[in-house]
C-alpha cells in the first residue's frame, strides 16, 4: 500500500501547479491549481475527468461549448471530448 500526497506525486504534463495523485486506466485523479491567467490549452484525456472546484472560479470550455464554473461545481467530461 502506498500513500499519494502532493509532495511525493508525479507533476502533471504541463507547465502548471499540479500533480497526479492516482493513475490506474479508466481513472486518474489530478490536484491541479490554477492561478490567475493559467489556463491549460485544449487537449482530449484518454479517460473521463471529473472537475471539482474547490475555491475560486473559472472557464471551462468543453469541444466549443463554454461554461463557468464556481466553488463546489463538479462537472464529468467523456474522454473523447476536447476540454480546457
Amino acid at each position: 500500500m502506498r500513500i499519494q500526497n502532493l509532495s511525493n506525486s508525479p507533476n502533471v504534463p504541463f507547465n502548471l501547479d499540479g500533480h497526479i495523485l492516482f493513475s490506474e486506466k479508466p481513472v486518474e485523479l489530478v490536484h491541479l491549481l490554477l492561478k490567475y491567467g493559467e489556463k491549460l490549452e485544449l487537449h482530449k484525456n484518454p479517460f473521463d475527468i471529473v472537475f471539482f472546484v474547490i475555491e475560486g472560479s473559472g472557464l471551462l470550455t468543453i469541444n466549443e461549448e463554454k461554461q463557468q464554473l464556481g466553488s463546489s461545481d463538479t462537472i464529468k467530461i467523456k474522454s473523447e471530448q476536447m476540454r480546457g
